[in-house]
């Protein structure tokens, strides 16, 4: 196998931002309105990966545990910060549920997952900050997801809901089958990946690392490891996130409260 790394020049490099023409003129003949997100998306996401390169780079050559662990809560943070900012009204104790099981999931799993299984250090930033983002980002979306969808069913059933509350029946009871369901949701986009791996696709990470001259045993090896570590946190910060976080929507008197009081 070659394992020379072909460099990128930066003309070769930007010959791909011709793509998004393509997608421009396409969004332009459909009448797609999203032509400026597109343009701030790419924009922005270009800029971030720029300037988290730069971050890698310097935290590579100079390692020491206190920017490790200062990236590594900026990741945490700010996927903390997106979940609820996706989903507002929430009251302060079901927003403070979904804080700690992405927390304390992300950071288990991470845990486990560099000390056990690849047998490094917590503090070595090869390992330690590109494995986070994959797991936090995954987390990220599928508490999101969950969450959305579990309020938005709630919303839809708010006329089914008072319905039961009035013939007696305990908010438990009736919170829990849309629990049950916003959990499916928020684990279905990580499974449906999941299972075309291997013959639809190759995974980003598995892509890059033999792109960078890995074998492709190894690339594989790490990737399935990969999945199941994302799966896992996915499920345990949703899990935690929906089951805690449905018991702080109803009082003493039994009554379910769908919004922040106040809000």
């Amino acid at each position: 196998m070659n394992s020379s790394i072909v460099q990128l020049q930066l003309w070769q490099f930007g010959l791909v931002y011709l793509l998004l023409v393509v997608v421009a003129l396409v969004m332009k003949k459909s009448q797609v309105n999203l032509l400026r997100q597109l343009m701030v998306s790419s924009l922005r996401m270009s800029v971030q990966l720029v300037l988290a390169g730069l971050v890698l780079t310097y935290l590579f050559e100079h390692p020491h545990w206190a920017l490790v662990l200062g990236y590594l809560g900026l990741i945490i943070g700010f996927s903390i910060f997106r979940v609820l900012r996706q989903n507002k009204g929430l009251n302060r104790r079901f927003q403070a549920v979904i804080a700690a099981s992405i927390l304390f999931s992300g950071v288990a799993v991470l845990a486990f997952f560099i000390l056990a299984v690849v047998g490094e250090s917590l503090l070595n930033p090869q390992y330690v900050i590109p494995i986070a983002g994959m797991l936090l980002g995954n987390t990220m979306t599928g508490v999101g997801l969950g969450i959305r969808s579990f309020r938005g069913s709630l919303v839809e059933q708010r006329g089914r809901l008072t319905a039961l509350i009035n013939i007696g029946a305990s908010p438990r009871d009736i919170l829990l089958p849309f629990v049950r369901q916003a959990l499916e949701t928020a684990l279905l986009p990580t499974l449906n990946s999941m299972m075309g791996m291997g013959i639809v696709s190759l995974p980003g990470m598995m892509t890059g690392q033999i792109l960078s001259g890995t074998l492709p045993m190894t690339a594989i090896l790490y990737q399935i490891a990969i999945m199941i570590a994302i799966c896992t946190v996915v499920c345990l910060a949703s899990f935690g996130a929906l089951y805690f976080g449905f018991q702080t929507l109803w009082n003493k008197r039994s009554q379910i409260t769908l919004a922040q009081e106040g809000a």
